[in-house]
């Protein structure tokens, strides 16, 4: 069985509570031994300061019988300090006095201070010698009732393990909210994606209300959303555009059969027919052809070769081979500059060719078409320009589209040009990694390419 992943809320909280946690254990340990420390520092002092009247009480004391005489003084003594209990033992270890008439441990088996716990008591003892200045002399062994101490640190710890346990519980709930708060906008953000649709494609994020962790993500989930609604769009164009282009032609085809099938006819007749329905599905078979070209140069399958062209003999062969249809029309082909880049030849061939057709076709008599070419470092630039109609500002964006005329009543149904031969130059200049634009202004229209050497 796969478990749940945890929410990104559930991980919030928990990672507060575990550094909450964290904290006030680590501050409750340290307050902890804070408290003992300081404990025992007050204890060193109670003793060392008890110390100096109970060896002037004892003074010159070496026997059990010197003891005794000294033991109402003695008693007097401690009398002040109800805490404060005695043992003095023989240099040999025997007990000579024990003020707590009990049955402790051996406390002069440590010197100097350490802590012993007796029938659920805690001491504080303290072994020293009695006379400094004898080898052999009886111990003193001060024993501090701290049992007070052990029982405040022992709520303190207890207070420690709730206040960790309880901080934990309220930074939990306290974290699962403020996760939750904080993670809105991206709960928003589901909502509105999720919301998405063919038919919803404008809708965009408040971008301008998100944190600012968040907005940037909006921004670009915005972008997306612009990029995916723009080629929906255009994907729908081009279906509308493709029925459009084909209705006509297979209609012609359908029309033609059906009225050359209404009747009997002779072998010519019938050879006509079947050469006009040729035309129609040798336009149809190019214009499938040119789709299938464009999308491979949109999933990027176009690689084109790389060989050592000049540009002035290219164009200069395609001059040529345009040549008679200009000299019908009345117009007259140029070209300028010299320049050398590496390329497909039949690519780019076939760009430069589409632009030429492009401009003889809308070229009036006595006009012009020029090819001009510059070079740099690092680009070339060609540009094909030609007189004539200026084409409006609001049209120049859309020429480079499938299907698209500047004009839809020029050529309306006509199986010569489908609107597609500027598109398939614009895929051939960007998969040589160059840029295409057209400017039109003041009767002169010209095309701009500018590509890496």
């Amino acid at each position: 069985m796969r478990l749940r992943r945890i929410s990104l809320g559930s991980r919030l909280a928990l990672l507060f509570a575990a550094c909450t946690s964290v904290v006030s254990l680590t501050a409750g340990i340290l307050f902890n031994q804070a408290s003992e420390t300081h404990f025992l520092e007050l204890d060193q002092q109670l003793l060392d300061s008890k110390l100096p009247t109970l060896r002037e009480a004892l003074a010159d004391v070496s026997s059990v019988e010197q003891l005794t005489a000294r033991e109402p003084a003695l008693q007097a003594e401690l009398s002040h300090s109800p805490d404060l209990a005695l043992q003095v033992r023989s240099p040999d270890g025997s007990l000579w006095f024990d003020s707590l008439n009990t049955a402790l441990p051996d406390t002069a088996a440590h010197t100097g201070l350490h802590t012993l716990n007796y029938n659920q008591t805690s001491y504080r003892a303290y072994t020293v010698a009695l006379q400094l200045d004898r080898p052999e002399s009886p111990t003193l062994t001060l024993l501090l009732d701290i049992t007070h101490h052990q029982h405040f640190l022992e709520r303190m710890q207890r207070l420690i393990w709730l206040t960790v346990g309880l901080s934990a519980l309220a930074t939990a709930l306290l974290g699962a909210w403020a996760a939750r708060s904080g993670l809105r906008p991206l709960r928003n953000m589901s909502e509105i994606a999720a919301s998405v649709s063919a038919s919803s494609l404008t809708t965009r994020l408040p971008h301008q209300e998100m944190p600012a962790e968040l907005a940037e993500l909006s921004q670009a989930f915005n972008a997306m959303l612009g990029r995916l609604d723009d080629a929906f769009q255009r994907l729908s164009a081009f279906s509308a555009d493709i029925a459009h282009e084909l209705r006509t032609p297979l209609s012609n085809l359908l029309t033609h059969t059906q009225v050359t099938l209404t009747r009997p006819r002779d072998r010519e007749e019938y050879r006509e027919a079947l050469l006009g329905n040729l035309e129609e599905m040798q336009w149809m078979a190019q214009m499938v052809n040119d789709m299938l070209y464009l999308a491979k140069a949109e999933h990027g399958l176009l690689n084109p070769d790389r060989e050592r062209l000049q540009l002035a003999d290219e164009t200069d062969a395609l001059l040529e081979f345009f040549l008679p249809l200009a000299e019908e029309a009345d117009v007259r082909l140029s070209r300028e500059g010299e320049a050398t880049l590496a390329g497909d030849r039949h690519m780019l061939r076939r760009a430069l060719s589409n632009l030429l057709d492009n401009a003889l076709r809308f070229t009036p008599a006595q006009g012009r078409v020029a090819v001009k070419l510059e070079s740099s470092v690092q680009r070339v630039r060609i540009g094909i320009e030609n007189t004539g109609p200026t084409i409006p500002a609001e049209a120049l964006p859309r020429l480079f589209d499938r299907f698209y005329r500047a004009d839809p009543a020029r050529h309306e149904g006509s199986s010569e040009h489908a609107g597609l031969g500027l598109a398939i130059t614009q895929s051939i200049i960007r998969s040589h990694g160059g840029t295409i634009r057209c400017e039109s202004r003041e009767g002169v229209t010209r095309f701009l390419i500018e590509l890496p050497i």
